[in-house]
């Protein structure tokens, strides 16, 4: 007879056979069986103050480690969740969302069962619109092939899949799990080497040629494959505002953030003047964009991402992003004379006694706090844009919702970015009105006895909206967010209001490196970086 297993522990064994060792989450009566074989299994169990957060730190988890799960109770869990998972399929995140739901045995006799929310199919299906497989075991034979199929849609196409528990079928018996195997990439060999040849002629001919990388190279690991081609080529290579850090920023090729207008101008025009632009992995955003500044001639690029391959007007399908680069490292382009980008020495910072602080000292500073062993997480307003010249040390150490761009990511982020790589010190920025949605999530960061260091930039409202369109709805209750350790009992806080207070704040994050820190940033509520400015001005037009 084969060994047999339950269908929970199928589960759990095949996401610890992936690399997973914690799972976030917030339990419900619908998925405690399964909680309790989470427990009694080697994976740690976070448990986290809303079911968002649990979705965001399982997202930058992912983000830090390739693959991350969030285990939630029957839709008042699972729609709680909805949002962070929607960002992470935007963002080509690898998530696994599994879901508790009423036993199937109980559904005939009490269709009025609590969290129900208008049939027993409405959670899974609208799952499906945020994910690229969904699915509900309903029976435990099928168990193993449906787990197998789901999580391998989820590593092969780097978005969230969602799996659904019935609580009656967690302890149901079905086959012992096989060794996994992996689904062996494939491209279409004609297509690939068409593509290929075609790129490289580009590249042979072109005289200025520069590499533009995104995203999808932190979501695939292609880290080291892209240094190899930017090695060969000997261009300059920039960076999408979403793919920050997919290269070290010290690289002497790599130039900077290219986002349009909204960016540094001499990245900007390096770019736009290129003969030949390479973009591997890049998502095409309005922010990536720089809010449709951009001006990147169709006729000059060559842009490969996960779906296909697009040459000019030229497009080649069934190849794979991985195939593509390394064929194209391999591929006969000649000698080139390799460009070396003279980084702009940023001016020595030197405090000014009692001078008031501002965005763009802040991040000034910041930059000299920066190393190899901190890790930068960013909500969205200027706590990203103003970080978006800051210089990461290493490759996949800039965290971002900068395409999704929703509010709330970064604390919680920090949760799953710290576990999914302890080395790393996360430095977190966050604007107040992202704090105020998220920043209890400190509670399971003391909990579990992390000690990123918080940044609040405190302008005492959204002011991303205020310079699109101002109004007294983007004004928010100020909060003493340096006293949430007195509320937590854990921690350090201070007060930030000049730029003497932020030398003083910098130096007590380094007497308390085993706890958490959180700085209360007070800025003029209308300080903006240059990049707001400009995101306010372009995106005020159409409203």
């Amino acid at each position: 007879m084969p060994k047999t297993t339950t269908v929970g522990q199928y589960l759990i064994h095949r996401i610890q056979e992936l690399g997973v060792n914690h799972v976030f989450g917030v339990p419900g009566d619908y998925v405690l069986g399964f909680y309790d074989m989470l427990v009694e299994s080697d994976l740690h169990v976070v448990g986290t103050c809303t079911e968002a957060g649990a979705g965001f730190a399982a997202d930058a988890y992912a983000r830090v480690s390739g693959l991350g799960v969030v285990c939630i109770t029957y839709c008042v869990g699972g729609l709680n969740a909805l949002n962070s998972v929607a960002g992470a399929y935007a963002e080509k995140s690898p998530m696994v969302v599994i879901s508790g739901a009423p036993g199937l045995g109980e559904r005939d006799r009490s269709p009025l069962l609590h969290h129900k929310v208008r049939d027993f199919t409405t959670q899974l299906e609208i799952f499906e619109k945020v994910t690229v497989a969904s699915v509900a075991i309903e029976e435990a034979g099928s168990a193993p092939r449906l787990i197998d199929e789901t999580l391998e849609e989820c590593r092969r196409r780097m978005r969230p899949v969602y799996i659904e528990l019935p609580r009656d079928i967690v302890d149901k018996r079905c086959p012992a799990p096989q060794p996994w195997k992996p689904r062996r990439l494939v491209s279409d060999k004609p297509a690939l080497k068409e593509a290929v040849a075609e790129a490289a002629e580009m590249l042979r001919s072109a005289k200025r040629p520069v590499i533009l990388a995104g995203v999808e190279i932190h979501r695939f690991g292609l880290q080291n494959t892209l240094l190899k081609l930017v090695k060969k080529l000997g261009c300059p290579v920039a960076a999408t505002l979403l793919g920050k850090s997919v290269i070290t920023e010290n690289h002497p090729q790599y130039m900077g953030i290219y986002e349009g207008a909204m960016g540094r101008e001499d990245v900007c025009r390096r770019v736009e003047s290129a003969d030949c632009v390479l973009i591997l992995g890049a998502f095409m955003t309005d922010i990536n964009l720089g809010i449709d500044t951009a001006n990147l001639e169709v006729a000059k690029t060559i842009n490969a991402t996960s779906e296909r391959i697009a040459i000019k007007h030229h497009i080649y399908e069934d190849v794979k992003l991985k195939h593509f680069i390394d064929a194209l490292g391999e591929a006969k382009i000649g000698p080139r004379r390799t460009f070396t980008f003279k980084h702009p020495k940023p001016r020595p910072y030197r405090p000014r006694k009692n001078a008031p602080m501002t965005i763009a000292r802040f991040f000034q500073r910041m930059n000299e706090q920066l190393h190899e062993k901190t890790v930068v997480i960013c909500d969205i307003g200027d706590s990203l844009f103003g970080a978006a010249d800051l210089t990461i040390h290493r490759h996949t150490e800039f965290l971002s919702p900068a395409y999704y761009t929703s509010m709330g990511f970064a604390v919680p982020a920090a949760i799953g970015a710290q576990m999914g790589n302890p080395r790393l010190r996360p430095i977190v920025f966050v604007g107040d009105g992202a704090f105020q949605m998220t920043g209890q999530e400190l509670s399971t960061i003391a909990k579990e006895g992390l000690n990123p260091i918080v940044f609040v930039l405190n302008n005492k409202g959204y002011s991303t909206e205020r310079f699109i369109n101002d109004g007294p709805y983007n004004d928010i209750h100020d909060w003493a967010f340096d006293k949430m350790p007195e509320l937590l009992r854990a921690g350090f806080g201070c007060e930030v209001h000049t730029e003497t207070d932020l030398e003083e704040a910098l130096e007590a994050t380094k007497r308390h490196r085993k706890e958490f820190c959180i700085i209360n940033v007070h800025l003029d509520p209308y300080d903006r970086s240059a990049a707001m400015e400009r995101l306010g001005k372009r995106i005020g037009k159409r409203v």
